[in-house]
């Protein structure tokens, strides 16, 4: 066990994780010439077109030093503020971290908040600088910035140059000498932390665990503690680039178990495995539960697919343990599910993985976050669906969640991602100076505000340089009201939002006009209003498609056109009670994509 180490890669958004990830596997000989390629651990087709890293990826690697073999397990994480929990989730198995910081850009915003998770965990961090080979690199400035950051000496820094492999082995020395053995006995009955699983159609559910304590056998009965399941280890391995059968798996390592488990509810993250013949008293203590922050609903395009799309949902939240759903119905658009998402990026790539892995095509509604609203017989009701809010009559007062928000960028943008955070209802709590050109800003904001565009803009008016991350702190009083869209004066409930009270005849305004290029003409006049409750704030007509029934009158008189103009008036009318307008998939897509 004394030769066992595993640790992370952490780090902001493309500041060269997979690419040290790459290297050290090479410099190990885990992965050959043959199978080398570019962010080799990222398996998915969404990650390597995106060029980010979506799931963390577990892998051993062997190494020889001083004449001793060591066994090295890694785990690459992502580095976008919507996959934390991925990182937190490695973090929870691993007993250190590689914090690398881009030479070029410094510290970001999800570097800091990755280096807390970690310091949470104890976990002994290994700072290194990547991306010295550039010609803008700044490996002095970020030098002291990770100084002050950590409080390491200097010469524990190291600094390297993932692409070209420059000083890599250095990397590999540290995590021997630096990071210490995982602590875990034998002899003890086994426990067995898992951190991940993923569905496989032909051997079913394949969990990923980190041994404590104890060994697992091949062919021994297994229980899940949590759920109280009892299996058959029919196979237990280690973690290579593919999957290497083992009889047995030792303590500290990371490995795999296929027990032909069929049931997606059978395997919960954060779980832990026991031996039925000398169980375990009590299970590892993991990690939270995740808490989604953005809730939106997915419909299937054709009603039939409910239940294609639940098992698809099903099998993905295997994978991205940080999806939430449960069933609700729409007027307009059937039956679905209510998904909670950790941000819009996250939304967008669980929609793209249904699409690609699963061949669903579905609808999103207009995301939203969770409110809580107080009614006037006192009762707290949390409402993730504008549908799902009380009569106006009925409610004391609404709150809803605020996050802090730490935001990174260039002193040059300062003013201009100042007046975008204060336009979005936030409040300055602290301006820090990081640097002479760098500054970071503490704000509370609203989170509701967030989840629409805010981090687009963000990038765009900084030009790329700014970051941020934030946490949810508490739920503050907020003046909400319900925003409806009706057709026809019929109400299309999967446009309604919550939005505060300043900002909702602008929105109303600007969503009626968005819907009016979007809505195709009917035989009809279609009129496309924005209502709070009974008044109505804004509205757009979808002018009819009619026929020149004045094209036989040349000539005569006027009582003839009249009488055949009201004619068609009087069809239009009938038509109109009886016609129905279909609302096109760009309609809800549209909504997210507002100015």
């Amino acid at each position: 066990m004394k030769h066992i180490r595993n640790f992370c890669i952490i780090a902001h958004i493309d500041h060269g994780k997979s690419t040290l990830a790459d290297r050290l596997l090479e410099l190990t000989g885990t992965v050959t010439g043959r199978d080398m390629e570019a962010q080799v651990l990222d398996d998915m087709e969404l990650e390597r077109e995106k060029g980010i890293t979506i799931k963390s990826h577990a892998i051993q690697m062997d190494y020889e030093q001083d004449g001793k073999k060591y066994t090295l397990n890694l785990i690459d994480t992502p580095g976008h503020v919507d996959f934390s929990y991925e990182v937190s989730r490695a973090i929870a198995s691993c007993e250190g971290a590689l914090l690398v910081v881009d030479a070029t850009q410094g510290i970001q915003a999800q570097t800091i908040a990755n280096l807390y998770l970690a310091l949470e965990h104890d976990l002994e961090i290994i700072p290194i600088i990547n991306k010295i080979d550039m010609d803008a690199a700044m490996v002095d400035d970020v030098s002291d910035q990770i100084v002050d950051l950590i409080g390491c000496q200097r010469e524990e820094i190291i600094a390297v140059s993932a692409r070209t492999g420059l000083n890599v082995d250095a990397v590999l020395r540290a995590v021997i000498e630096r990071i210490p053995a995982p602590k875990g006995d034998e002899n003890a009955p086994l426990q067995a932390l898992i951190f991940d699983s993923v569905f496989n159609s032909f051997r079913g559910i394949i969990a990923y665990y980190k041994i404590v304590n104890g060994t697992i056998h091949k062919g021994e009965r297994v229980k899940f503690i949590n759920t109280g399941k009892e299996y058959v280890a029919d196979e237990v391995g280690i973690l290579r680039l593919a999957m290497e059968p083992r009889s047995q798996v030792h303590t500290g390592d990371v490995g795999y178990i296929i027990s032909g488990i069929k049931a997606a509810a059978e395997v919960k993250v954060g779980d832990t495995i026991t031996t039925c013949e000398h169980p375990a008293i009590a299970a590892i203590s993991g990690f939270e539960d995740v808490k989604p922050m953005v809730f939106a609903g997915i419909y299937p395009v054709s009603t039939d697919e409910y239940e294609d799309l639940r098992a698809s949902i099903e099998k993905l939240q295997l994978n991205d343990a940080s999806l939430t759903f449960e069933p609700e119905s729409s007027l307009a658009l059937g039956f679905g599910f209510r998904c909670g998402f950790l941000g819009l990026l996250h939304m967008e790539i669980i929609q793209e993985r249904l699409y690609r892995e699963f061949d669903m095509d579905v609808i999103t509604t207009v995301p939203n976050v969770s409110f809580k609203v107080y009614t006037t017989q006192g009762e707290e009701v949390t409402v993730h669906n504008p549908s799902g809010l009380p009569a106006p009559t009925l409610i004391d007062h609404v709150e809803e969640p605020y996050i802090r928000a730490q935001v990174i960028t260039k002193t040059d943008y300062l003013g201009t991602v100042m007046k975008l955070c204060l336009d979005k209802r936030g409040i300055l709590k602290n301006q820090h100076f990081i640097s002479p050109t760098r500054v970071e800003l503490t704000l509370d904001m609203p989170l509701s505000e967030v989840v629409f565009d805010f981090y687009d803009k963000l990038k765009s008016i900084s030009r790329g340089y700014a970051s941020f991350d934030y946490q949810v702190i508490d739920y503050r009083p907020a003046e909400l009201v319900k925003l409806d869209i009706l057709l026809n004066s019929e109400q299309v409930d999967a446009l309604s939002t919550l939005i505060h009270r300043d900002h909702s005849y602008d929105f109303g305004r600007k969503m009626c006009e968005k819907l009016k290029e979007l809505i195709p003409r009917q035989q009809f006049d279609v009129a496309i209003q924005a209502a709070i409750g009974a008044k109505i704030i804004a509205r757009e007509t979808v002018k009819a498609v009619r026929k020149d029934v004045l094209a036989k009158c040349y000539g005569g008189d006027i009582s003839r056109k009249r009488k055949l103009l009201e004619k068609q008036k009087k069809g239009k009318k009938r038509m109109r009670q009886v016609g129905n307008v279909e609302v096109p998939q760009e309609a809800f897509l549209a909504v997210l994509k507002m100015e």
